[in-house]
């Protein structure tokens, strides 16, 4: 299991803006055969009283992005391999963004498997 945290949480009113920070401290290809660019990686948030919700994708590369519906047009994704580390831009924020964010890799995420990490408190209140 590749150990995953995530930083930046935080409380902003509506409108506000966060960014999000996922790194994978201590990884190395050697450790399991192909680099941090390799992997793939989603953005998921669990609001409170719902299940886990997929919000976003990178391609290893960073070439390849989605976005779900809720959050297309303001949220923005992006990485740092050289740093192994991947970003979630938060731009007008609403009420219902609240939630806790992690961030997976995206092959454990299909297969079902929860995120790795404690995940970051995003709270937005007027």
């Amino acid at each position: 299991q590749v150990q995953l945290v995530e930083s930046g949480g935080g409380s902003v009113q509506p409108g506000g803006s966060l960014k999000l920070s996922c790194e994978a401290p201590g990884y190395t290809s050697t450790e399991r055969g192909f680099g941090f660019s390799d992997l793939d990686m989603v953005w998921v948030r669990r609001a409170p009283g719902k299940w886990l919700e997929w919000i976003s994708f990178i391609s290893g590369n960073g070439e390849t992005k989605h976005y779900a519906d809720s959050v297309k047009g303001r949220f923005s994704i992006s990485r740092n391999n050289a740093e192994k580390k991947v970003y979630l831009q938060m731009d007008s924020l609403k009420i219902e963004d609240t939630a806790v964010y992690y961030c997976a890799l995206d092959g454990n995420w299909r297969r079902g498997r929860p995120p790795p990490g404690r995940g970051t408190q995003v709270t937005i209140a007027s």
